[in-house]
């Protein structure tokens, strides 16, 4: 019989170790094909590899781990683990994917792990139903610390409160500092508004997430809109204008 591939997409190099220890003492036949950090690295895994299992943590050192799913159709069966509470976890037994909380025991474990040989089966069609869910119940406060990003052949580190803005412009999306410097983002508007501070982040429209430092000025649009002075200044041609849909929210953000 085929020994299981698993893999282990942890941030944690400690915890991944206690983890890829516990699934040997209970399975010594199982092989861990691949212990990944990151979103980026796990979707540049999986679109050439494939597993039996994967054991998947919600935080990873570049965002959301639900973000993976978002990039890949993943047929692979997930055992999420998470330190999040009790509540955020009745999502995980709605949808029928199994999770751990953290700190892992060993016997829930054990337990999950006899539910896969049980199934045996793809991941069931309700990831985005999950993805949904829970992106709603996750406090504001985990928002992503710092952004790496590469120009040419340089790397440089960013941290989440030194950005005024990203903004979508000719199908690419960029980082705007407040010290006027612009970067390239490997991030959609769509991720980043599940993975930044939701207390200091606002998106106002379709093209466009706003720092509230970076507000300098508003003034009343017609139908209700508002237009947004900020610094440092837009460019491509582009307008601040909070849409009329978003109106209504953006007004209770700003005055939270």
């Amino acid at each position: 019989m085929d020994s299981m591939r698993i893999v282990i997409i942890e941030d944690e190099p400690l915890a991944a170790d206690k983890l890829e220890q516990m699934i040997r003492r209970l399975k010594p036949e199982t092989k861990v094909v691949a212990r990944l950090s990151g979103v980026k690295q796990a979707v540049a895994w999986l679109n050439d590899n494939t597993a039996d299992l994967l054991f998947v943590d919600i935080q990873l050192s570049d965002g959301l781990s639900f973000s993976i799913f978002e990039q890949l159709e993943v047929r692979t069966p997930v055992i999420f683990t998470t330190a999040y509470d009790q509540y955020a976890i009745q999502a995980f037994k709605l949808n029928s994917i199994d999770y751990l909380l953290k700190p892992i025991n060993e016997t829930e474990l054990s337990e999950s792990l006899r539910k896969y040989d049980q199934l045996h089966a793809p991941q069931n069609s309700n990831m985005a139903q999950l993805i949904e869910m829970l992106s709603s119940r996750l406090p504001a406060s985990n928002g992503k610390k710092r952004f790496v990003v590469s120009y040419g052949n340089k790397i440089k580190k960013i941290e989440t409160p030194d950005i005024a803005y990203f903004y979508a412009s000719e199908k690419s999306v960029f980082i705007q500092t407040f010290q006027g410097q612009l970067y390239p983002s490997d991030y959609t508007l769509d991720q980043l508004e599940r993975i930044i501070p939701a207390d200091c982040f606002f998106r106002i429209n379709r093209k466009l997430i706003i720092n509230s430092k970076s507000i300098i000025q508003m003034s009343v649009l017609s139908r209700s809109r508002l237009r947004i002075e900020l610094t440092p200044p837009l460019t491509d041609n582009m307008e601040a204008v909070v849409s009329i849909e978003r109106s209504a929210k953006f007004k209770e953000w700003l005055d939270s």
